[in-house]
């Protein structure tokens, strides 16, 4: 009975646990965006620029930058470059996650950049939702994890069970 009752509670986590994770994608996808948008306002000025002088090639602007003698502008041309790097990330960072659910469960698990999935972890809120997406992820998971630990904890017992038992197994 009490095995009963830990295959449930393990059933339940494993479903708790997987209605946070469209959740938690939808959260990583609007940070990205926003921090992304922010990025691309931060660069406006230095688009424009670009455009006038350099056929929009904000690279050929930090060189030009870096070239200068004035030591004020040859400063300028780190933050001008960090601030296009930094464009750059959140750009691809949200091509990442325009692509089907799967690519994006994969990309923030494994591919995403760590400083911005902290970001999100920290300021994330769990919530049971029960959108249709959220009960596959929580009915998958929690099946996935039943699954993984019944065979986890049949492999290691199998050495303990007396011989004669596992020989009635086979017949």
């Amino acid at each position: 009975m009490l095995r009963s009752y830990l295959r449930l509670a393990l059933f339940a986590l494993g479903l708790l646990v997987g209605v946070q994770v469209p959740g938690f994608l939808e959260a990583y996808s609007r940070h990205v965006e926003a921090r992304r948008l922010e990025a691309e306002q931060a660069l406006g000025g230095f688009h424009d620029t670009a455009r006038r002088f350099f056929d929009g090639d904000l690279a050929a602007l930090v060189a030009h930058y870096r070239e200068s003698q004035d030591p004020v502008i040859q400063s300028d041309a780190a933050s001008v470059d960090r601030l296009v790097q930094r464009a750059s990330l959140l750009e691809r960072e949200w091509q990442a996650m325009q692509r089907p659910w799967y690519a994006r469960a994969w990309h923030v698990l494994l591919g995403a950049e760590r400083s911005l999935r902290a970001e999100v972890w920290r300021s994330y809120e769990f919530r049971v939702l029960l959108a249709p997406d959220a009960v596959a992820w929580g009915i998958g998971s929690a099946l996935l994890l039943a699954w993984l630990v019944e065979s986890l904890l049949l492999a290691l017992s199998y050495p303990l069970r007396p011989r004669s038992r596992r020989q009635r197994g086979y017949r």
